[in-house]
């Protein structure tokens, strides 16, 4: 796979709250000009939520789905300052340092199962990204998924790698399909499972998946965990991606069965 590159910016400018997200992300301008949809390290599930967006997108951009480029975004103090609304200025507070921002589509609408069609090899690799990520939230209620020029693309995948929330019992996980799958919101259109699983076995091994997880910064997996050091943290993304690519064909089945 060609080499990840993430680029990282400053955040110059704090346009306004996104209220849709959960995690009350913002649309922000960074140092490059460039307008961000900026994910908080102060939010809920704090750099866990930051570390799965980043793996899934990547993991997501490897197997040649849509994905919004995806950049590190320093946050400085100044902005907390300045701002008058005392939830987003608590958020901005602990937040400073380095976050995640996704790189705005503007004009992009929600996708929208009802009135949205979709190519089944499409809807099948998301469907098995999601089964791969163990994402429990692309779902009809919430899709996470945008339409822009035309094309499907891929978002919000910060619900993904629940097993780093209990890190004690991490290994559990490996040898776990993905049943939640049946709650997918593009299930129905995953008719070409088998092709995808074909594909993503050609373009995903262990070398992208070491080179994606590298990506993570250091100082999100310092503040994570005090029972595993960051490397332990960082082959244990490796063994569980291995292990899911392992059963691909199981997942597959799983997904078929469920559709």
């Amino acid at each position: 796979m060609d080499k990840v590159n993430i680029r990282t910016v400053n955040v110059i400018q704090y346009l306004q709250p996104l209220r849709e997200g959960g995690s009350l992300p913002a649309l922000v301008k960074a140092d490059d000009d460039f307008l961000y949809v900026l994910k908080f390290r102060g939010a809920g599930q704090g750099v866990k939520a930051l570390i799965a967006e980043l793996l899934g997108g990547e993991i997501a951009r490897a197997i040649n789905l849509k994905v919004p480029e995806l950049v590190f975004m320093n946050l400085d103090d100044s902005f907390s300052k300045t701002e008058p609304d005392e939830e987003i200025q608590d958020l901005l507070k602990f937040s400073v340092g380095l976050n995640l921002g996704l790189h705005f589509l503007s004009g992009a609408i929600t996708f929208d199962p009802v009135v949205s069609t979709i190519d089944a090899m499409t809807a099948s690799k998301v469907v098995l990204l999601d089964s791969i990520i163990s994402n429990i939230d692309r779902t009809a209620k919430n899709t996470n998924l945008l339409q822009w020029n035309h094309e499907l693309w891929v978002i919000d995948n910060g619900a993904s790698f629940y097993f780093h929330h209990d890190w004690k019992n991490w290994e559990n996980h490996l040898t776990r399909t993905f049943p939640l799958i049946k709650d997918h919101v593009l299930l129905q259109s995953a008719t070409s499972l088998k092709e995808a699983s074909t594909e993503i076995k050609h373009l995903i091994n262990e070398d992208t998946i070491i080179e994606i997880v590298s990506k993570i910064p250091e100082e999100w997996l310092l503040s994570v965990s005090d029972v595993m050091t960051i490397t332990q943290m960082r082959d244990a993304y490796i063994q569980y991606l291995k292990s899911r690519l392992s059963k691909i064909d199981l997942l597959v089945k799983e997904a078929e069965d469920a559709r």
